[in-house]
């Protein structure tokens, strides 16, 4: 069945594209959620409409994270956290910790979906962190936790 999409739609397509899909997948998933439309001839020039303000969106969005990523390269990012004489925390940093410290610092409001963290920092010391901002546009930014009492 051909739809058209309303919204993303991840390993589907993107906003404004006509796909086809399976019957079972659009009647039982697209449709009800409101993610997609049939596609039908008068459709075809909404799509267009949709692709257009999707790429202009798109480059208004890429223009915003290439000014927070210059913004943000070399940065460096203090967090005090509560730890032992060996240097363990009691507890870890966590994205969103890192996103409130960032946005604390330097005024920059970060999404912790973007923080690429692997694994929550759970000693003292110097990290580097990769920060996604749009696309292949990613940033590191150094981020020192440091002992407090």
């Amino acid at each position: 069945m051909r739809v058209l999409l309303r919204g993303d739609v991840e390993g589907v397509g993107r906003r404004g594209d006509i796909v086809d899909v399976s019957d079972g997948y659009a009647r039982n998933f697209l449709f009800p959620t409101g993610r997609a439309l049939k596609a039908t001839a008068g459709i075809e020039g909404q799509a267009g409409s949709m692709r257009r303000a999707r790429d202009l969106r798109s480059a208004l969005d890429e223009e915003a994270a290439k000014t927070q990523a210059d913004a943000l390269s070399g940065v460096m990012i203090t967090i005090a956290a509560r730890a032992g004489s060996t240097g363990r925390l009691f507890g870890s940093v966590t994205a969103v910790e890192i996103a409130e410290a960032v946005a604390a610092q330097k005024g920059i409001e970060l999404d912790r979906e973007s923080i690429a963290l692997a694994e929550p920092i759970k000693a003292v010391g110097l990290v580097e962190v990769p920060v996604r901002l749009f696309g292949d546009l990613s940033v590191n930014v150094s981020v020192e936790v440091t002992a407090s009492d």
